[in-house]
């Protein structure tokens, strides 16, 4: 991490070098007088008389050795514009020189313990960076003290802290190359969380196929690499209630099998793992933090390769449910991952909801862009519930459309159904009435295509290009709000 904080309960002393200070919107600067020094009082209010300041993030050199910084809040910020202006902190003095700040939190007008623990909650997440592999690393850029009585209190500290390293987590996963992190290796990764009180069990080839998961096999049978599914327990209540169940697809390197993708940007498909990235960082968050929550997180692990035993177009193959699937394109191979574990899921766990995410289809960035991930539901209620935890948290979703009249377009002559909608359109749409298929027992599911989410090349409000964690914070949110 490439930010350093330290939490003081009382303020350090008037002569501090580089001080950050709060005011309100407005840029009231009466307040701080008792908080600097006359002399530095007179230069910010003279400036205030002539308008020079009115950005959310102000810096004045008071001298070559005094640096006093204004971030100017409005009233009532919710925590995710909080997040955000910590973000823009970050960004303002990423590149300058002065690396240590003194932040005074008696200067913030409303007297709510959360308000600075939030911006410093943004300024970490947009401090992240993945340079494991650059023989020069960036040394710690900012070093920063929060000083005065409104801090966080250690339950929200604790919050945070499981937030950021589960978002972290994820990013790292989505961040490694596939010839480092193959299937092989990410199942001895998460057998690690037994650390910190996850129960983990890893099924490999062999208890795969006893199980049945052809689907699943059959996309990983062309590597070298073995193929996994993974499931991660957490039991933070004491009651034997449903848990919650989170599937993530793990596609750790996607060539599109013998379907062979164009060589055009191929290596961005280290990221189609994306969504069992997103499941184990929300599952080390909850473990982090003692989540008051049971849930489960299951991720399939395989890698898509073309070799001399890889799943050919045409191929049938019988899924866990017992269904059937005719392959008629080998590069829709998230689908198959999903549907065993999907299945599964809901058998042995029994799960209130389950979320599956997944870097599914190409389509949802064309309709959705980078700013929403497609949501597919057959409940209303849970679909609403992510709908309002993305919009705090700015992890947007938009819900997408299911309809029986889409079933026509990938029912099969030669199977119960196909892996691919070759009519053409409805391309999200459709992948997602596939998984439908593999919800037996009419639980309340909910898909969230995140193709467009998972990593930026630009960078947002929270991240600074790379590997985003979309996800970990969404689904924080919903159990935070709904289920804890």
């Amino acid at each position: 991490m490439s930010v350093q904080v330290k939490y003081n309960k009382f303020l350090s002393s008037k002569n501090s070098v580089n001080k950050v200070l709060f005011v309100d919107e407005k840029y009231n600067v009466d307040k701080l007088k008792k908080y600097i020094s006359l002399k530095e009082y007179n230069f910010i209010s003279e400036l205030m008389k002539h308008n020079k300041v009115k950005k959310k993030i102000s810096s004045f050199d008071i001298s070559s050795k005094v640096k006093i910084t204004l971030v100017s809040l409005k009233k009532n910020m919710v925590s995710v514009e909080l997040e955000n202006l910590g973000a823009k902190f970050y960004d303002f003095f990423k590149s300058s020189e002065i690396k240590n700040f003194s932040i005074n939190t008696d200067t913030i007008s409303e007297s709510k313990s959360d308000i600075i623990g939030h911006f410093v909650h943004g300024i970490k997440l947009k401090s992240y960076k993945f340079e494991k592999y650059k023989t020069k690393k960036s040394k710690v850029n900012l070093i920063i003290e929060v000083n005065g009585k409104n801090k966080p209190t250690s339950k929200e500290l604790l919050k945070f802290k499981s937030i950021e390293e589960g978002t972290f987590y994820s990013r790292d996963l989505v961040s490694e190359p596939g010839n480092v992190l193959h299937p092989d290796e990410y199942a001895k990764r998460l057998s690690l969380l037994k650390k910190i009180g996850l129960k983990i069990t890893i099924y490999d080839e062999k208890k795969l196929k006893k199980l049945g998961m052809n689907t699943l096999l059959g996309v990983g049978q062309g590597s070298i690499r073995g193929s996994y599914l993974v499931t991660m327990e957490w039991k933070g209540r004491k009651d034997n209630s449903k848990p919650l169940a989170f599937v993530g697809k793990g596609v750790c390197f996607d060539t599109g099998g013998i379907s062979l993708k164009p060589a055009k940007f191929m290596e961005d498909m280290t990221y189609d793992m994306a969504g069992s990235a997103v499941v184990v960082g929300l599952m080390k968050s909850l473990a982090l933090r003692k989540a008051k929550v049971n849930a489960v997180g299951v991720v399939g692990l395989v890698e898509n390769m073309p070799g001399g035993n890889s799943q050919r177009p045409g191929d049938i193959v019988k899924s866990y449910s017992g269904k059937t699937v005719e392959i008629l394109n080998t590069d829709a191979e998230g689908r198959l991952v999903l549907a065993d574990a999907l299945t599964y899921t809901e058998e042995k766990f029994k799960p209130q909801f389950i979320i599956d995410l997944a870097t599914l289809t190409g389509a949802i960035i064309v309709s959705l862009g980078s700013e929403y991930a497609g949501l597919f539901s057959n409940d209303d209620n849970l679909s609403k519930q992510l709908i309002e935890a993305g919009e705090k948290v700015e992890e947007k979703v938009w819900r997408m459309p299911l309809n029986k009249n889409f079933d026509k377009l990938i029912d099969s002559k030669n199977a119960d159904m196909q892996n691919i909608n070759y009519v053409g359109g409805a391309g999200s749409t459709t992948a997602a009435q596939f998984l439908q298929r593999f919800i037996l027992n009419r639980t309340p599911w909910a898909h969230l295509d995140i193709a467009g989410m998972a990593f930026s090349k630009y960078g947002g409000a929270l991240n600074s290009g790379g590997a985003t964690g979309y996800g970990v914070r969404l689904l924080n949110k919903l159990i935070e709000d709904k289920y804890e």
